[in-house]
């Protein structure tokens, strides 16, 4: 075998090793990270975004309960169309379709 072709093996051996699972784990990883980001500089002020933490508004659920509430993966419509709540502390947010996916995606990896 060419030390090329094993050379190439290896990497992609390597490759699998690093993101484990299908194609798609690592799309939706790099897509909770864009989420986490959003998340984090839109809503951290108020709420815990992380899998542990209060809250830092007493009235602000923390994101990883979300789904005791509602159904995550069907949050992207609120959230691309305004996400609006009657609490009046909360501003409106509007995100774009990947935006909403990739924040959706990312509670979805911390919901308890």
């Amino acid at each position: 075998m060419p030390i090329v072709s094993m050379s190439l093996r290896l990497a992609a051996v390597t490759a699998c090793l690093a993101f484990p699972g299908s194609p798609g784990h690592a799309q939706q990883a790099f897509a909770g990270d864009a989420g986490h980001a959003l998340i984090e500089r839109h809503c951290a002020r108020c709420h815990a975004v992380g899998s542990t933490g209060e809250s830092p508004h007493p009235d602000a659920p923390p994101f990883r309960t979300l789904s005791r509430r509602y159904p995550v993966s069907q949050l992207s419509e609120a959230l691309v169309e305004g996400l609006l709540t009657g609490h009046p502390d909360m501003p409106e947010f509007v995100f774009s379709p990947t935006e909403a996916a990739s924040i959706i995606a990312y509670l979805q990896s911390i919901q308890e």
